[in-house]
């Protein structure tokens, strides 16, 4: 099938995985579809959650016929990535803390997992430090908080560097332990939006990292057709978002068209 690349997330933490993809495929045309409406996502059940999230990229899948669907956010994949695949013929790429690059790259052995208070408790994620970070001290950081600063910062209110250490208070003192933190796993797609402030409030040089470059070689891998020229790249919301539009435009999307869900 023929079509753009559909990143979803439940908000804008997805357009880090949008500038992965776009640095990655230039020519590649892209829709964005967020569920404002349900914002944030750590806040409820799991089973309602998994059958909101299969409803919306089902309606935005429906309305902007993609080529791939890339689930740009953690928990959305951690808990409904196997019936997006049941139910779409396209490929379906979901989004997992990176960390196995972060134990490649840490010398110290000590990773820090910065993440939302849903990701960190998923079985999955301790799967993934069971198979690829045994020999790493691992120190999680709940950092649900962050998720509204990024919000707010594409709404278009600056961050708050007082906000921002008292949520990243714990990672700060990882970095002071023996042996020092060196790494730092983004467990979220918002919080590379936030990367510039987390490097100037750093008391240490560390290294960050994320899963959007992984996506963006798996995007490749399960799709060739996407590559169709320059398009207006449209962007869905479920909720009103007018605050939203300058942070899209900034990422290359056109202002946000209502997504309508079937009951």
């Amino acid at each position: 099938m023929t079509g753009p690349i559909l990143i979803f997330d439940s908000g804008v933490g997805g357009l880090s995985v949008a500038h992965a993809l776009r640095c990655a495929y230039p020519e590649a045309a892209f829709c964005y579809a967020c569920d404002n409406a349900w914002l944030p996502y750590g806040l409820r059940q799991d089973d309602e959650l998994t059958a909101r999230i299969v409803a919306v990229c089902l309606a935005a899948v429906g309305a902007c016929q993609p080529s791939v669907l890339v689930v740009a956010c953690n928990t959305a994949s951690t808990l409904a990535l196997e019936q997006l695949r049941a139910a779409l013929t396209i490929p379906v790429v979901g989004t997992v803390p990176a960390i196995k690059p972060a134990a490649h790259l840490s010398t110290s052995r000590h990773i820090a997992l910065l993440a939302t208070s849903a990701t960190l408790r998923r079985p999955y994620t301790q799967t993934l430090i069971d198979s690829f970070a045994s020999d790493c001290c691992i120190t999680r950081v709940a950092a649900d908080g962050l998720v509204v600063e990024a919000e707010r910062w594409l709404g278009g209110y600056p961050p708050s560097q007082m906000r921002l250490n008292a949520i990243l208070t714990p990672l700060w003192q990882a970095a002071r332990d023996t042996p020092p933190m060196d790494t730092v796993v983004l467990g979220c797609t918002h919080f590379p939006l936030m990367l510039p402030w987390l490097e100037a409030l750093s008391p240490v040089a560390l290294n960050w990292v994320d899963s959007g470059a992984a996506i963006a070689r798996r995007v490749g891998q399960v799709s060739e057709t996407f590559n169709l020229g320059h398009h207006d790249n449209r962007s869905f919301t479920t909720a009103t978002a007018e605050s939203l539009c300058a942070g899209l435009a900034d990422y290359g999307f056109a202002p946000p068209e209502l997504l309508h869900l079937k009951n």
